[in-house]
């Protein structure tokens, strides 16, 4: 991600600054939270993915930084009211806002960050940039409701969970790129072409957090968190899909009634790696991720492209 990084170090310098002032506050609370928020924020990759599409499109300006700014302030309210939904005490490896401040304060933040995102791109007449976010804000929604749905039934089919995961975790990146590309383009058939583009590399990173459930290089060990969690991953959709119908029957007892089970989830995890869910999941993340590529490819070769291949490689290379 290093070649990412430097070709918009600048844009990414100066998106400091502007984010910070996007989201104080006048109320004190409030803006010793938001500066706790702010100064615990993650890798940057969706605004990473707003400057670079600009960039490869035409040349950064305010717009471009609004957008990224947009961007960074949905995802941030979507984490905020995330950790409540979930009663997640750690975010990033710090106390969650939601651990520090409880119910009613996260969930209000999260609101106060949704209203400064509209607001942000309504006072300066961002009216496409704020339509394409909004759409990524009502499919996140969606996504995560259908998840609860279909994770209470188990329900078994590939379908429904890349329905899940368009939604619920590529739709913001797709439109982080398509947000950008509108920024410096204005045109409609290149900003559809990279919100496509994004979409792909959001499934292809969904996937790889998938499998960060089986085997993760950072911690040595399998999580197992999403089969504690009744998710349902694809590597287990190909599993539960694959079996015979005893084994699925004895899987689907112990995902919905012993998922606390240290030694059962495990049996889950080995019988996942045994039946080639693992490896069926990684052929589905490289499918998107190359047809990502390809997308790129149409582009004039330069630093950006060049960025934009590096940063895409990252989300499935990744170790964490």
């Amino acid at each position: 991600m290093k070649l990412s990084s430097t070709v918009i170090e600048n844009e990414l310098r100066v998106f400091e600054g502007k984010f910070k002032n996007a989201t104080k506050s006048h109320v004190p609370m409030l803006d010793r939270i938001m500066r706790y928020v702010v100064k615990r924020k993650g890798k940057q990759l969706r605004p990473m993915f707003v400057f670079l599409s600009a960039k490869l499109c035409g040349e950064v300006n305010e717009t471009t930084y609004r957008a990224a700014s947009l961007v960074e302030i949905l995802h941030t309210a979507t984490l905020v009211h995330d950790d409540v939904v979930d009663d997640s005490m750690e975010r990033r490896g710090f106390f969650s806002v939601y651990a520090l401040w409880k119910n009613k304060i996260s969930v209000l933040v999260g609101d106060y960050l949704l209203a400064k995102g509209l607001l942000l791109s309504l006072d300066n007449k961002d009216y496409e940039v704020l339509h394409i976010l909004s759409d990524a804000v009502r499919k996140m929604s969606e996504g995560e409701l259908l998840q609860l749905e279909k994770s209470r039934s188990l329900n078994l089919d590939e379908g429904v969970y890349f329905d899940i995961i368009r939604t619920k975790t590529a739709s913001l990146l797709a439109s982080a790129c398509a947000a950008g590309t509108w920024s410096t383009s204005n045109d409609e058939t290149l900003t559809e072409k990279m919100r496509s583009f994004g979409e792909k590399v959001g499934i292809a990173f969904q996937i790889k957090d998938d499998l960060f459930d089986y085997f993760s290089d950072n911690v040595g060990k399998p999580t197992g968190n999403d089969i504690k969690e009744k998710k349902l991953t694809l590597p287990l959709i190909y599993t539960l899909n694959k079996v015979d119908k005893s084994t699925r029957r004895d899987l689907i007892y112990i995902i919905k009634n012993q998922n606390k089970n240290k030694e059962k989830v495990k049996a889950v995890i080995e019988k996942v790696i045994e039946t080639g869910g693992i490896a069926y999941a990684v052929e589905k993340m490289n499918l998107y991720k190359n047809e990502a590529m390809a997308i790129l490819n149409e582009f004039p070769e330069s630093d950006i492209q060049n960025a934009m291949i590096d940063l895409v490689s990252f989300v499935t290379d990744r170790r964490y």
